[in-house]
């Protein structure tokens, strides 16, 4: 009997690995940042290559680290950060150019002509998107414009396009497999959510070849197999789902209308909306959960650009603080903001105002305003971003219950009880906040029969923390204006 299910969580800024038991306990977690590209304003880039060396020697990592044997795993499951865009030679590997990150806002004006256009309904009827450059299908059309050649070889059928899972399932079987799964074909801009297949109008629409793209398979399925010489052993390719979706797996969010808010470098708030692809008239998306055999499962997300991010702003570029766990403690050490509002429009704005030319702000700012305020303004925004998306919802959908939380940043104490507070609901966070993660290993467990279906899924335990709020509405609704008047400072005006 195979003992674990190897999760490659290949996130924003790092990769990381996880070994789960049958229990679905954590046995081990691995993880390697890696290098941040910003060749100009609003642009962000990654290195294909250095993605998936660091994903693998996460892996190793952790199988060293637990004293596991490759032949002790049953199956891989992946997630990834979404919309990354990778193209790539199909003969020798290289990709042509850097990944162009989820972040990035280089095909702003693109997008904006394609909205002037009229075609927003036309994407949106398709696709459940709106027309941003945080999805792939623009970066796709910007790099086949802008790197020499690449045009032409895509067109002669020697260029592949991935996202970040589908180039991890190419590199690790080998070249063998170029397949992405559902729920990250979803998030391309060019993928039909009703007809669940690469639409040729918007392929004709943008110029893209659909040579260049992955086949689409389910989220939870043989996709693949590891090849031997990647941990010594083949290992099967079984689970596979964009990090947002796997996160709404991996908190057990099989209900219609279940909930799930996750921090990590971005905030993304999804609900469970069942076999229905709910429209939102809120600036939300609409986007596949997942799929498991024929089954399709829908969700409303709203996403927020930068959320933790925003503290390893703090970290890396400001140097207010020397870790992300310091930001607790500094923020806790002052009653509040002295009236400082940060909106960290680093990379434009999401849900659910979508503007990719808003800019990061910071008002109200004194002679009083010190370190800690800073700090504090920062997890607060956090925050209240989440909040502009949470209101979005309840205007689709009516008054929601319990908030389920998980990453990174929801093991901050403060910011999990600003949160509650700044909502006026109940904020619950599992023991293990690896949800992104432990989803992955559901998808791939439940298709290799490590566990023998959902049902056994929900059987598995696990504590939960709770944070209700404690916040005077008064206060609340104070805070809250003084935040959308920072906002309106942020945004653009176009």
């Amino acid at each position: 009997m195979k003992k674990y299910i190897l999760s490659l969580d290949q996130g924003t800024t790092s990769s990381r690995a996880v070994l789960f038991e049958k229990s679905g306990r954590a046995a081990g977690v691995c993880q390697i940042e890696y290098t941040q590209i910003y060749p100009g304003n609003g642009w962000v880039e990654h290195d294909a290559n250095e993605i998936y060396s660091s994903q693998i020697d996460a892996a190793k990592g952790v199988l060293e680290k637990c004293g596991v044997q490759p032949s002790d795993i049953a199956a891989i499951g992946i997630t990834n950060q979404r919309e990354t865009t990778i193209l790539w030679d199909k003969t020798t590997g290289e990709p042509v150019c850097n990944a162009i990150v989820w972040q990035c806002r280089r095909t702003a004006d693109m997008c904006e002509v394609y909205k002037q256009q009229g075609l927003e309904k036309f994407f949106r009827d398709k696709t459940g998107l709106l027309i941003d450059p945080y999805f792939s299908a623009t970066k796709i059309k910007w790099i086949l414009q802008n790197v020499p050649g690449v045009r032409e070889r895509a067109e002669r059928g020697e260029i592949l396009f991935g996202t970040v899972d589908c180039w991890l399932i190419w590199k690790l079987t080998g070249g063998k497999v170029h397949a992405t799964d559902m729920t990250n074909a979803s998030r391309t801009m060019l993928f039909n959510i009703h007809t669940c297949k690469w639409d040729e109008e918007i392929l004709g629409l943008l110029g893209i070849p659909e040579c260049i793209l992955p086949e689409v398979v389910p989220s939870s399925g043989e996709i693949g197999i590891c090849a031997e010489d990647v941990f010594g052993c083949e290992i099967p390719i079984t689970g596979c789902a964009g990090d947002q979706q796997a996160a709404l797996f991996g908190q057990k969010c099989f209900a219609k209308g279940d909930v799930k808010n996750t921090y990590g470098t971005g905030g993304f708030l999804l609900m469970n909306t069942g076999s229905e692809a709910a429209a939102s008239s809120n600036g939300l998306l609409t986007t596949v959960a997942w799929q498991i055999g024929s089954e399709i499962c829908y969700a409303l997300e709203g996403s927020v650009f930068i959320a933790g991010a925003a503290v390893k702003w703090l970290r890396d570029e400001m140097c207010l603080i020397d870790s992300a766990a310091e930001s607790e403690k500094l923020a806790a050490s002052v009653e509040d903001t002295g009236g400082v509002y940060i909106v960290p429009a680093f990379t434009g704005l999401g849900a659910p105002y979508w503007d990719p030319d808003a800019r990061g702000v910071i008002t109200g700012l004194t002679r009083g305003t010190g370190r800690a305020h800073i700090v504090r303004a920062v997890l607060e925004a956090i925050a209240y971003q989440t909040a502009d998306v949470l209101r979005a919802m309840e205007e689709d959908v009516g008054r929601l219950g319990t908030v389920r939380v998980d990453g990174g940043a929801s093991q901050n104490n403060f910011l999990m009880q600003f949160q509650s507070d700044i909502l006026g609901m109940e904020i619950t966070r599992p023991e293990n906040v690896e949800s992104t993660a432990i989803g992955a290993a559901f998808l791939a467990g439940i298709a290799c029969g490590f566990w023998s279906g959902v049902e056994e899924l929900v059987q598995l335990g696990g504590s939960f923390e709770k944070f209700s709020p404690s916040m005077s509405e008064s206060r609340r609704e104070e805070q809250l204006a003084g935040w959308k008047k920072a906002v309106k400072c942020a945004l653009s005006g176009k």
